[in-house]
């Protein structure tokens, strides 16, 4: 069966706004202008729609979950912190709204790796060695 172009496009407006609130919010907690993590039904309620119909809409669409984008999206800011190395490992999981041993646990099960482990590597990869 075939949807409907309306229903379509109204698929793809929920998960594009769904994709730029996610962006918003990040945005405001490490600029510091939220301490709170939204969870998918918050973003559901900015979106004025049943946080079950976003979550079928995105994996509808996307084939992923919500949950999916947003820890990808939190993960690309985790890194993006350890690799400019200005903040401790436990200021960015305060940041990010997470107990510094939740955050290490979150950031190993995507990375593979602990955040140390994670700048370590990236700082070592990126030193600049002079050979003469």
């Amino acid at each position: 069966m075939e949807i409907p172009k309306k229903i379509f496009a109204r698929q793809h407006e929920i998960t594009t706004d769904f994709l730029k609130e996610i962006d918003e919010h990040l945005l405001d907690i490490t600029e510091g202008r939220a301490t709170e993590m939204f969870e998918i039904k918050d973003l559901a309620n900015i979106l004025h729609i049943h946080p079950r119909h976003l979550s079928n809409t995105i994996k509808e669409t996307t084939g992923n979950s919500p949950c999916y984008y947003y820890e990808d999206k939190i993960m690309t800011i985790s890194k993006a912190m350890l690799e400019e190395n200005k903040m401790s490992i436990h200021a960015i999981a305060t940041l990010l709204t997470y107990d510094p041993s939740n955050f290490t646990k979150f950031f190993k099960k995507f990375a593979h790796q602990t955040p140390k482990q994670y700048r370590e590597a990236f700082l070592l990869k990126n030193t600049d060695t002079v050979t003469i």
